[in-house]
């Protein structure tokens, strides 16, 4: 969000410049440019609420609550994406009132920026907000399909919207409401869809999304020329294996194109190249087991040996920031959970004197310090969203920072996407993750600048046997890991499947697709109405191949 905020808020200062008007008309259009998170209500408010009703979980409560205490901001950003000044108190405000609210803005606290006074950012994250403005661009979990076919609201993205005014935009699930938009306009259905780490897009989530993306599909498509034109699919990754048929089974597409192209070089292919170990540093994996050993023990005296050979190298060098800060990763938040007790005893005594009562017969020189360790930090899914969003500014800080500096943070498959922080150089893993691409992933978190190569350590337990295959053959796997990615499954079609989301893609289809059936109490007339039903059994079936398709009841029972 706050890289894709910086870019819209660009956009939005260029459509009020003077080089992109002509004869006083905005070429880039009227309605401001925004960008939208639409995401679950532990990370933003899906309600506006108002003075009054009660609840804690809409956006006038949480405002409210952040301008008393300061804790727990309403938005799930911290700063100013396009100065980068704090957010304050006075940062957000529902508005026009709290009685009767209609948007939640955020605005700066720097006097001289521009998203100040009287301009909000263009960034709305409360539901209800984004159902009413339409942001040109919006970022959402893929588990807020599943309101499809209860939000009436949630049509407007598609394009029945025909009414507007200060406010944002209406369509049938608020007939009577706003004037009609000037020469009958209509807004059109977003026109790209872009799927962020498609490799986690499998097992059951891949199979339901698969079944929701029939319906989406239907509704982001337009007409033009007579034919129907569907949304262009960008999907990313970085570990996916036969691609091809994830993606035909997810987005229904046959031909699929890599980008960047190979190319006859698989070292150049111009976008980027491989640069040898002696030219540029590697990451550098090292496995560690101990036969009669507990895993436990292991990771004791691993993690003290190298927290104070950090602080020896700090000392000395004053170039051992990437590794001062250990990265420490879990496979179950049990594990995790006892670890913490570990470092928050057992480290934390032993490093204290670690450097002074080590004891070394050569090298002369002594490779220890003492170090006082700070709180753990930690990255789970038990951890609040404001208080992940806090811990990766803490690790993006330089580990000498006394206040924000981090010396030890453990994490679980969190930091597997989306933690792109480039001073982190050192990484413990608890045992052999469950899959090669969730290992690439969470590895690939540290070292990634070419200045600070990372170095992982991975503690196998040698007393299990998937752990144990991994230490004798730990030099061969990593040689080519990429090649070890499993292929992802994605089942749409199968029976328990289509038993648990083919209502809901009926529902979301005919609701969305017919005006008529949009608003709230109108789902009973689909019962009676034969010709939407058809449509919708067509939009189904044209998805699924034959093969899939074992049996199809006609009768009425079966239809009602």
């Amino acid at each position: 969000l706050s890289r894709a905020a910086g870019v819209v808020c660009a956009m939005e200062l260029m459509r009020g410049e003077a080089a992109w008007q002509q004869d006083g008309k905005r070429l880039l259009g009227d309605w401001p440019i925004e960008v939208g998170l639409w995401v679950g209500s532990a990370a933003s408010p899906n309600r506006l609420g108002k003075t009054g009703d009660g609840r804690q979980d809409t956006a006038v409560s949480r405002v409210r609550r952040f301008q008393k205490d300061g804790r727990e901001a309403p938005a799930p950003i911290k700063a100013c994406p396009w100065c980068g000044t704090p957010f304050e108190r006075s940062s957000f405000a529902c508005v026009p009132t709290n009685q009767a609210p209609k948007n939640m803005e955020i605005r700066c606290a720097n006097a001289s920026c521009p998203f100040t006074g009287n301009r909000a950012l263009p960034v709305l994250t409360v539901d209800e907000a984004i159902y009413r403005r339409l942001p040109a661009f919006l970022i959402a979990t893929v588990d807020k399909f599943a309101g499809l076919p209860w939000i009436a609201q949630a049509g407007a993205f598609f394009g029945h919207v025909d009414r507007a005014d200060d406010w944002g935009f209406y369509g049938a699930a608020e007939p009577g409401a706003g004037t009609p938009l000037w020469n009958g306009a209509i807004l059109e259905p977003p026109s790209l869809i872009i799927q962020d780490e498609l490799h986690l897009i499998s097992g059951p989530l891949g199979t339901v999304a698969s079944l929701y993306e029939i319906a989406l599909d239907r509704l982001a498509s337009r007409t033009s020329g007579g034919k129907r034109v569907r949304p262009k699919v960008v999907a990313s990754t970085a570990t996916v294996r036969r691609a091809g048929v994830q993606i035909r089974a997810l987005f229904d597409r046959e031909r699929t194109e890599i980008f960047p192209p190979p190319g006859p070089d698989r070292r150049d292919s111009f976008f980027a190249y491989t640069a040898p170990s002696s030219e540029r540093p590697a990451r550098l994996y090292v496995g560690i087991a101990a036969p009669g050993k507990g895993p436990k023990l292991v990771f004791l005296r691993i993690l003290t040996t190298l927290l104070a050979s950090a602080e020896r190298e700090a000392r000395a060098e004053g170039q051992a920031d990437p590794y001062l800060t250990a990265l420490c990763y879990f496979n179950a938040l049990r594990e995790l959970g006892g670890a913490r007790r570990i470092v928050e005893d057992e480290v934390r005594a032993r490093l204290a004197t670690y450097g002074t009562d080590r004891r070394r017969v050569m090298p002369v020189d002594q490779p220890f310090a003492d170090r006082r360790l700070r709180e753990v930090l930690e990255l789970t899914s038990r951890v609040s969203t404001d208080k992940v969003a806090e811990a990766k500014e803490a690790l993006a800080k330089p580990c000498a920072d006394e206040k924000h500096g981090v010396d030890v943070a453990l994490a679980t498959n969190m930091i597997s996407v989306g933690l792109d922080i480039g001073r982190l150089g050192l990484m413990l893993v608890q045992g052999q993750p469950k899959t090669a691409s969730e290992y690439i992933q969470a590895t690939s978190r540290v070292g990634r600048q070419v200045e600070r190569p990372g170095l992982v350590l991975v503690l196998l337990n040698s007393h299990k046997p998937r752990d144990r295959l991994h230490h004798e053959g730990f030099r061969h796997f990593h040689a080519g890991f990429y090649r070890a990615v499993e292929a992802t499954s994605v089942t749409p079609w199968a029976a328990r499947a289509m038993d648990r989301a083919l209502a809901a893609v009926v529902v979301a289809a005919a609701r969305h697709l017919i005006p008529d059936l949009t608003p709230d109490g109108a789902v009973a007339r689909l019962k009676h109405n034969a010709a939407v039903r058809a449509e919708v059994v067509n939009i189904i079936l044209d998805r699924a191949r034959d093969a899939d398709v074992c049996l199809l009841y006609t009768s009425d029972a079966a239809d009602e």
